[in-house]
């Protein structure tokens, strides 16, 4: 049996648009469903297509036992240009709810990644990267013909080649990885363990259920919390399990009801992770500007006071106008420490320390308070 997947037709009414509670699962055709979706009202979306493997009949290893491989009706098309239309279909779905500042995210295998990728340049998306996801623990290859089959590609565009302003959380992920730029190359093992979803009979809900650690990784560099994410092929629900436990908003979509089941459960048993744990990553240039002249405005620091470098071999004297004065120099916390130093620039923010009753503090711990104050309120 082949079933069609293309839906509603691009022009199909969309006039009737639905709110958008912070988590659900759509039943019904995605390409249908998201035209009832306001046009650009999406942040990022994370899709994971059927594969179109083109199985000729049951897989199986050597000893002529099964293996538990995709074959439902719901990965069969009957030809590539049939499941081109497919693709070509829910892209510009997909498309048309974006934000101008939104990114799409594909994940597929050798059988389908290299048409998707082709439909989405023709469709105008623009190409950011291509990840490979190494699997750590791959399915071997049985009847030893071809090389194990160790890695699927995920595409990240953006939705045009004009897009400004996507999201990527660069300095986050550099943090993450010991300060060293993220790489496009992840080693993630396969979904296995208590992860996996099994029902009654212990048998695998759903044969491609992918693991919340790539999830996790997807949503956390190109989103942020509050962000509205949507699946259209939502399955066992992991992205939503991911965006409910990382803060954002999430909207499934699934056409098998038996999927969105265990899905709906697999959510609602979700906790979302604390606020401050999700708290956007805030480079200096991106943190609200603080004046020193605030730290005396507050009291902070007293006019009067005494600043030091780490080793007390420089003092400033603060003035009440917020400049300091070194012997008969006058300047900014940045100039005067510069001049201090000998050198032609200084961030007199992680230079100066006041003298505190239990030792000296670095002036930048101050202003850390100040937006942190600023944050809160």
């Amino acid at each position: 049996m082949v079933v069609s997947r293309r839906g509603a037709s691009a022009r199909a009414p969309r006039t009737k648009f639905e709110s958008t509670p912070s988590s659900r699962i759509v039943i019904g055709d995605c390409v249908a469903e998201m035209s009832k979706l306001e046009a650009g009202s999406v942040d990022l979306v994370f899709a994971d297509p059927p594969y179109n493997l083109q199985l000729k009949g049951d897989l199986k290893r050597p000893d002529e036992s099964h293996v538990d491989a995709v074959n439902d009706d719901w990965d069969k098309f009957s030809s590539f240009a049939a499941y081109d239309d497919f693709t070509r279909a829910w892209l510009l779905a997909c498309r048309r709810v974006m934000k101008p500042s939104a990114t799409l995210w594909v994940i597929g295998s050798y059988h389908n990644i290299f048409r998707v990728g082709a439909v989405m340049q023709d469709l105008g998306f623009w190409l950011l990267n291509d990840i490979v996801w190494r699997k750590s623990n791959p399915m071997p290859n049985f009847r030893g013909r071809r090389f194990t089959n160790a890695h699927e590609t995920m595409i990240w565009a953006a939705r045009d080649e004009k897009a400004k302003g996507y999201t990527f959380n660069y300095e986050a992920l550099k943090a993450a990885n010991e300060d060293v730029q993220a790489r496009s190359d992840w080693l993630i093992p396969l979904c296995t363990g208590e992860e996996r979803l099994k029902d009654g009979d212990g048998k695998k809900v759903h044969p491609t259920q992918k693991p919340e650690q790539l999830l996790a990784r997807v949503l956390l560099s190109s989103s942020k919390p509050g962000d509205l994410v949507i699946d259209p092929f939502n399955g066992t629900g992991t992205t939503g399990a991911v965006a409910k436990r990382l803060g954002r908003k999430y909207i499934g979509f699934e056409r098998d009801r038996t999927y969105a089941a265990a899905a709906e459960a697999r959510i609602a048993a979700i906790e979302p992770l604390p606020d401050a744990t999700l708290a956007p990553f805030m480079t200096a240039r991106e943190a609200p500007r603080v004046a020193f002249s605030e730290l005396i405005e507050r009291g902070m620091i007293m006019p009067g006071a005494r600043l030091v470098d780490a080793r007390k071999r420089h003092g400033a004297l603060v003035r009440a106008d917020g400049a300091i004065m070194l012997g008969d120099k006058v300047g900014s916390i940045h100039r005067i420490g510069a001049v201090a130093q000998g050198s032609g620039a200084c961030n007199g923010w992680t230079f100066w320390h006041v003298e505190t009753k239990n030792g000296l503090k670095l002036i930048d711990e101050l202003r850390a308070e100040i937006r942190a104050g600023m944050a809160a309120g």
